[in-house]
């Protein structure tokens, strides 16, 4: 059967109408009439399809812009840096990006990791001197300028068109479900925490990077891969799914040139800095390596509970025991993470049929999060892309945001709380909000899961073959010898690619 595509649709298949695919909208839609009527024929052809697509696109994108526009109205009470009687926290508007400007020495005119340690990789060292150096520099000629304030908007509006380009990224990878992209545009995680820190330059980066894989051009997806992964560093976990996948799918070259290209790039980025100025370059693994447990971690939660079980007067409990012992606490985190990471290998060889590597690539970095020491209130933007790739459905999503901005509320009381040093909300109240968004992303995993092992209930196999992010996986049988290896497929046949008229 032929599968040739018709411009602007591709794969020659329909596109989806989420009233109809996702139930969560189905419900909520009856509310303006009700799902897409089985007679809007003329949406199915092709140039319905394609005008729907386009409709789409310059929807979500305005949403996007809409999104990030309300971020920049939540955050404009911090912009001027006068951060009298705590506004930083009793307004919602604190961002390491201005609080940092001075902090890492930039309004002095210091260049990242020569005159400075910094505690990010290399990339967004780089990153922060080639717009604070400039900033500084016009500062410097005009006093009148608050540099501090330049210096945010700036990084604002470069940080927003890469969301922005994200998005773009996301609607280029589902091209028959164009409003899959709206959950990242509309996100509330991104009202709160898009410009919090730098992390949006790696979600950027390794969203070209996926685009990058699915077109099949695996070196360029590892050279972006890699430069993601030197600008933070959960990037460069995506690319044990694509090894595990192409394992399964006997694709191993492709997968072994993007790892190849992606070392090459973050060992070409961070040679500069590491051969010239190693003790400022090697502040990010110093911090990592002595930081100790952090707010709202699973770590955190523990340390909580040690002291609501009764232990003995000057006994620590288990959590306060690895706290003061950090290298013990290293260890466990890092192997649990690497257990779990075991554990998505072997579901992948296992499942009835080859995952998607949207949901194995989620599953890895939801695991890292997890069993991290640190769970910034920024790192939910990690997982934003991801779970629209893997997992596109309102319900469980909308029920993680909510838990992710009561979260941002509670930490925010933490942080009020530390800086008066008087109690804002009870410490209950905040270890229960880090609890929800905890068991919100265990719950995520355990649908992706879900559906990995019943594909027959995933909704983006519903309107694709297979993988429209696989690149070379995409539609490539299993090796032979995963034959042993997997379950029974017990989902439903799935229909032959439509052909294009």
């Amino acid at each position: 059967m032929s599968t040739q595509s018709t411009p602007g649709i591709d794969d020659a298949g329909t596109t989806d109408h989420p009233s109809r695919s996702d139930g969560f909208v189905r419900g909520m839609s009856s509310a303006i009439g009700g799902p897409l009527g089985d007679h809007a024929t003329a949406l199915d052809r092709p140039a319905g399809q394609e005008r729907r697509f386009w409709t789409a696109v310059r929807i979500v994108l305005a949403l996007a812009c809409l999104t990030l526009a309300l971020h920049w109205v939540q955050k404009s009470p911090c912009q001027d840096g006068a951060w009298q009687n705590n506004v930083q926290y009793t307004r919602f508007c604190y961002t390491d990006v201005l609080a940092l400007y001075y902090a890492e020495g930039l309004n002095e005119g210091k260049v990242p990791y020569r005159d400075h340690p910094v505690e990010y990789p290399v990339l967004t060292g780089y990153f922060m001197g080639a717009l604070g150096l400039p900033v500084h520099a016009i500062g410097e000629g005009d006093p009148s300028i608050n540099q501090g304030q330049w210096f945010y908007n700036l990084n604002a509006l470069v940080l927003g068109a890469l969301a922005v380009a994200t998005v773009a990224v996301i609607l280029a990878l589902r091209r028959r479900r164009p409003w899959d992209a709206a959950l990242f545009a509309l996100a509330p995680a991104l009202v709160l925490t898009a410009t919090v820190n730098w992390d949006l330059l790696a979600i950027g980066l390794a969203a070209f990077g996926l685009l990058a894989w699915a077109r099949k051009r695996p070196a360029v997806a590892g050279v972006l891969l890699g430069l993601a992964g030197a600008a933070k560093l959960w990037p460069l976990f995506l690319l044990g799914p694509l090894l595990v996948l192409a394992l399964r799918a006997d694709r191993i070259r492709a997968a072994l040139i993007a790892t190849g290209t992606a070392i090459a790039a973050v060992v070409l980025v961070n040679l500069p800095a590491a051969r010239m100025y190693p003790e400022n370059w090697d502040r990010f693994f110093e911090l990592n390596t002595t930081r100790p447990i952090d707010w709202g971690t699973l770590w955190y939660i523990g340390r909580y509970l040690d002291g609501k079980v009764g232990n003995d007067p000057g006994q620590l409990g288990p959590f306060e025991w690895l706290n003061a012992n950090i290298p013990t606490l290293n260890t466990i985190s890092y192997a649990l993470f690497g257990l779990a990471c075991l554990g998505v290998a072997v579901l992948t060889l296992r499942a009835p049929r080859r995952p998607r590597l949207a949901q194995v690539a989620f599953l890895v970095v939801a695991a890292f999060l997890i069993f991290s020491k640190v769970w910034s209130q920024q790192f939910v933007l990690w997982l934003l892309p991801l779970v629209v790739l893997a997992r596109p459905k309102w319900g469980a999503f909308l029920a993680w945001q909510i838990a992710e901005v009561c979260y941002f509320v509670a930490f925010y009381g933490e942080l009020l709380g530390a800086a008066t040093s008087r109690p804002v909300i009870p410490e209950g109240v905040f270890v229960l909000a880090s609890t929800f968004r905890l068991t919100t992303v265990v719950v995520l995993c355990v649908l992706v899961v879900k559906e990995i092992l019943h594909p027959e209930r995933d909704a983006v196999r519903a309107t694709y073959p297979d993988d429209p992010d696989g690149g070379v996986l995409d539609g490539a049988p299993d090796a032979p010898w995963t034959d042993r290896w997997r379950r029974k497929d017990t989902s439903e046949p799935h229909p032959e690619p439509i052909a294009a008229t």
